[in-house]
C-alpha cells in the first residue's frame, strides 16, 4: 500500500482533489430539486460560507448543535452524493438549507440564494490556511506561490463574483458581504432571518449571536471542519488522518510579498474593473452597503 502522505506542490494538490471533488458527483447534485422555501448559502470558498450556514440552521432550530459537521444539516451540494446524502431528502427544520460555491449558472435554480463576497487577499490567505495540514504538506507550497500560481490561475473567484453581482437585487437573493457581516452581526441576523421568513424574537436574536459567534464557533470547532469531507479524503486522495480542516480559525496577521499584492491589483482590474467598474474591493462593497440604503 502506498504510504499516505499530503501533497508537496500544487499539481499534486489538484491531482489529490481531483479524486474526492468529481465531475459525476457533482453531475448528481445539480439534480437536486429546490423548493420556492429553500435556502442554499453561495459564497466562494473561504468568504463566510460556514459562519452563514450557522446563522441559517440556528435560526430555523432556535440553537440546534446536536451535529457532528454543519455540512451534515446545511448539505454541500456538489460533494453530497458521494457522502450518501439526499438532497431532496427533508431535512431537521425549514426552511430546508444547502452550501454551494457555484457561480450563478451551473446553480440549481428556484430556491433562495444567500451570497456573501469576501475581500479577495483575505480569502485567498485563508484558503491557504485552510489547505495547509489536510491536502498540502505544511510549508511545501508559500503563500505567494500558492496565490499566483494556484488561487489566481483559474480566476474562480472573480467570476463567481460576476456571476452574482447582476442578482444582487432580485427578491429571492440576499447579497452580503463578509466585511459589513463582521461590523454588524446583529444586522446581518436580522436581515437573513427576514429573507429565510424566521419570525425573530429577542431570545431567539440573543440565542443566533451567541452561535454564530465566533467564541462559540471555535468552542465547537469540531462541527465546522469539514468531518465528513475530511474521512472522504483520507479514503479517496490517500491523505493520512489527523488532517487540520478547521475552518473556524482566530486569525493571524500574513504579509504578502509586494510582487505578489500587484497581481491580484493587476488581477482585479482585469476581471472587475473593466466589467463592473469598480476600482478596488472596497468600492464595490460601498456600492453595495448603498443599494442596503437606498
Amino acid at each position: 500500500m502506498a504510504e499516505k502522505r499530503r501533497a508537496r506542490s500544487l499539481a499534486e494538490v489538484q491531482e489529490r482533489m481531483a479524486s474526492v471533488f468529481s465531475e459525476e458527483v457533482l453531475k448528481k447534485g445539480l439534480e437536486v430539486s429546490l423548493r420556492p422555501t429553500d435556502v442554499v448559502v453561495t459564497p466562494f470558498g473561504k468568504s463566510g460560507t460556514t459562519w452563514t450556514q450557522q446563522i441559517v440552521h440556528t435560526l430555523r432550530t432556535r440553537g440546534d448543535m446536536d451535529f457532528d459537521d454543519i455540512s451534515r444539516v446545511v448539505p454541500w451540494i456538489e460533494v453530497s452524493a458521494a457522502l450518501d446524502i439526499d438532497l431532496d431528502a427533508e431535512q431537521k427544520a425549514n426552511p430546508r438549507a444547502f452550501k454551494s460555491h457555484l457561480a450563478w449558472g451551473p446553480m440549481p435554480k428556484g430556491g433562495k440564494y444567500i451570497n456573501v463576497v469576501r475581500d479577495p487577499v483575505d480569502a485567498a490567505i485563508s484558503m491557504h490556511r485552510f489547505q495547509e495540514g489536510w491536502f498540502l504538506e505544511p510549508g511545501a507550497v508559500s503563500l505567494d506561490e500558492f496565490i499566483v500560481k494556484g488561487y489566481l490561475k483559474d480566476r474562480r473567484y472573480y467570476h463567481h463574483l460576476k456571476s452574482w453581482w447582476p442578482r444582487r437585487n432580485d427578491d429571492d437573493v440576499l447579497f452580503l458581504a463578509y466585511e459589513h457581516m463582521l461590523e454588524d452581526g446583529t444586522g446581518t441576523i436580522r436581515r437573513i432571518a427576514s429573507f429565510i421568513d424566521i419570525e425573530l424574537d429577542d431570545e431567539l436574536l440573543a440565542i443566533t449571536e451567541e452561535h454564530s459567534s465566533r467564541e462559540f464557533m471555535l468552542r465547537h470547532k469540531d462541527r465546522f471542519d469539514d468531518a465528513m469531507m475530511r474521512t472522504m479524503s483520507e479514503e479517496k486522495a490517500g491523505i493520512p488522518a489527523g488532517s487540520d480542516s478547521a475552518k473556524v480559525t482566530a486569525g493571524a496577521k500574513v504579509e504578502l510579498s509586494k510582487e505578489t499584492r500587484q497581481v491580484l491589483n493587476q488581477v482585479w482590474h482585469e476581471e472587475i474593473t473593466t466589467s463592473l467598474g469598480f476600482e478596488t474591493y472596497n468600492d464595490l462593497i460601498e456600492a453595495l452597503h448603498q443599494d442596503v440604503s437606498d
